[in-house]
């Protein structure tokens, strides 16, 4: 569970405000003005549940060196995106860490049930079992539109960062979400976290080291 106010990780899924395409994709691209890439201020600590995490699922966050570009966002990988969005947020239902495991944060690959960060987890495993890099599928901490913790599954695509989001079907650019970004998983070790705000951590730098693109 991500939390910073209320303590809770909302995960309901609503409607979306607006349409999208029977492909899942909102129609609307991000301009040069909104930032296709974000900004990146040096490395920061990690949420203690994927910290916690990692130590039992080291297979999971082993580092792919192998591949650290963007992917190529062709059909193919287009149609996989959106398909394994709807389908883990159809499958798995929301439920609390407190609700499920009796304590207040808990991560892991969700069967059933599960918080916004379970839902992330499972799509970043089942789309790095389709053949997508690790470096590519990265855990990404935001403030919500309500100023909540919540966790957003960000892909790092020659297109742009995208997101895939438990409360809705659409698969935004970054900039197009109204979230506010706080910190994401590095693209180069899934271990190590990077901040997202000018000030975000304790060892973040104040000037922006944006991504290898």
């Amino acid at each position: 569970m991500i939390s910073f106010r209320v303590g809770i990780c909302l995960v309901f899924i609503v409607t979306a405000s607006s349409k999208p395409n029977a492909t899942g994709w909102a129609p609307e691209q991000p301009t040069r003005s909104r930032q296709a890439f974000m900004p990146t201020f040096g490395e920061t600590t990690p949420p203690i549940g994927h910290v916690n995490f990692c130590r039992a699922n080291a297979e999971s966050c082993r580092a792919n060196t192998d591949a650290l570009g963007r992917v190529l966002l062709t059909a193919s990988r287009r149609s996989q995106l959106a398909g394994v969005n709807d389908r883990v947020n159809t499958l798995i239902k929301p439920a609390t860490d407190l609700d499920l495991y009796g304590v207040v944060e808990h991560w892991t690959i969700p069967k059933r049930q599960g918080d916004c960060e379970d839902y992330v987890l499972l799509k970043r495993k089942l789309l790095m079992d389709l053949g997508w890099s690790s470096s590519t599928l990265l855990i990404t901490v935001v403030r919500d539109e309500r100023g909540d913790g919540h966790a957003v599954l960000t892909v790092r695509s020659t297109y742009g960062d995208l997101i895939l989001d438990n409360k809705h079907s659409r698969i935004l650019p970054w900039a197009l979400t109204g979230y506010e970004f706080i910190k994401r998983q590095s693209h180069r070790d899934p271990e190590a976290w990077v901040s997202l705000t000018p000030y975000g951590g304790s060892t973040a730098k104040a000037v922006a080291a944006q991504d290898q693109r």
